[in-house]
């Protein structure tokens, strides 16, 4: 059992169901979670849920400088965090056929709200955890399509999570020493409302075809990863990004 007790972890896009599940192992492990997401009705529930084990905070990640007074009011809740977990992201479409200023507005916020907020809260956690005594632990969700690529329409999704991945081991290399620790993880494709659009037009068996197991990830599964690089016990993997994606891309 990974044992979390009263340590403090900001979970972005916590209302989501990589988030929410993310958010309750935490709390069942004993930590106290940190939820953020865009507005209060998107974390409503999963705050009441956890009760006095979450408190609930919004920040539109649209705007990185959002991103920066988010970490100063995370901060402010309990005097400090242990652990970061970048996992808030958005994946909109940007067909090439769209006139250029459409394709470069949807470019614009991607990369704002998938790489650019990150780094921001990435940054303030250095910061921060260079002077606790016990450091912390960055967490950051990159995707399969960082190493494999993306759909046609979503060149700027896997242009950020491939930057996630090099923002990670740059860390990791250079901040260790001052006690903080960095890991990306890179889900393919977990059936969550983030992938409707391809469960609708295409299908999850599809997804569920291209994976080694025969089936699609759970948004559990993922969250298991997360609280246990959350938890300290992977230090000297510092750098890594863990795969989960049922072998459908083995690198």
């Amino acid at each position: 059992m990974i044992d979390l007790n009263d340590r403090v972890v900001l979970v972005t896009g916590a209302g989501g169901a990589i988030g929410s599940a993310t958010a309750r192992t935490i709390a069942r492990a004993g930590g106290r979670v940190l939820l953020h997401d865009r507005d209060d009705a998107s974390v409503a529930a999963i705050a009441a849920e956890l009760g006095d084990r979450g408190t609930p905070l919004t920040a539109d990640l649209a705007d990185p400088h959002s991103a920066d007074a988010l970490w100063d009011r995370a901060m402010s809740v309990h005097g400090r965090i242990d652990v970061l977990i970048n996992n808030a992201g958005i994946y909109p479409s940007a067909p090439i056929d769209e006139p250029l200023d459409t394709w470069l507005g949807v470019w614009d916020t991607s990369l704002a709200v998938n790489l650019l907020s990150p780094a921001v809260l990435c940054r303030a956690a250095v910061r921060s955890f260079r002077s606790q005594p016990e450091g912390g632990i960055i967490v950051n969700l990159a995707s399969r399509a960082a190493f494999r690529g993306e759909d046609p329409e979503y060149w700027h999704y896997a242009a950020a999570k491939a930057g996630i991945v090099a923002m990670t081991r740059t860390i990791a290399r250079h901040y260790g020493r001052d006690g903080v620790t960095a890991f990306a993880i890179a889900p393919g494709y977990v059936d969550t409302p983030f992938n409707r659009a391809f469960a609708e037009t295409v299908g999850v068996e599809v997804a569920a075809a291209d994976t080694g197991l025969g089936e699609v990830a759970q948004p559990q599964d993922v969250a298991n990863v997360l609280v246990f690089l959350a938890s300290g016990m992977a230090r000297h993997a510092t750098g890594t990004t863990i795969d989960i994606n049922g072998a459908s891309y083995v690198r």
